[in-house]
C-alpha cells in the first residue's frame, strides 16, 4: 500500500466533513442548472453534460483533499490508560 509522508495531512474533522460535503453539493447543482439552461438555449444537450462535468471536476478539487478549511476543529481525544491499569481492572472483573 502507498505510504504517504507522515507531514501530509490525511484528515478531515467532522464539522470539515459536513462543510465539504455541503460545497460539493451546491456546486453539482449549481453548474447543473446552469448547464441546463445553456444548452437548452443553444439546443445542445453536449454542452449541458461538458458543464456539469466541469462542476463535478470543480467539486472534486474543492471538496477531496483534506484541505485547512476542513481541519479547524480536530476531536480532542482521550489519552490512552497505561496497560498497568487496563491489566489489573480485567482481573478485578473475573473475581
Amino acid at each position: 500500500m502507498l505510504q504517504l509522508p507522515a507531514w501530509i495531512p490525511v484528515h478531515m474533522d467532522y464539522e470539515g466533513q459536513k462543510r465539504a460535503e455541503r460545497l460539493f453539493q451546491v456546486i453539482i447543482v449549481l453548474f447543473g442548472v446552469v448547464g441546463l439552461i445553456w444548452g437548452y438555449s443553444i439546443q445542445q444537450f453536449s454542452q449541458t453534460v461538458y458543464i456539469l462535468g466541469a462542476g463535478v471536476a470543480l467539486a472534486c478539487l474543492l471538496t477531496l483533499p483534506p484541505w485547512p478549511m476542513y481541519r479547524r476543529r480536530p476531536l480532542n481525544w482521550q489519552k490512552p490508560r497505561s496497560s498497568d491499569a487496563s491489566d489489573s481492572s480485567k482481573t478485578k472483573k473475573k473475581k
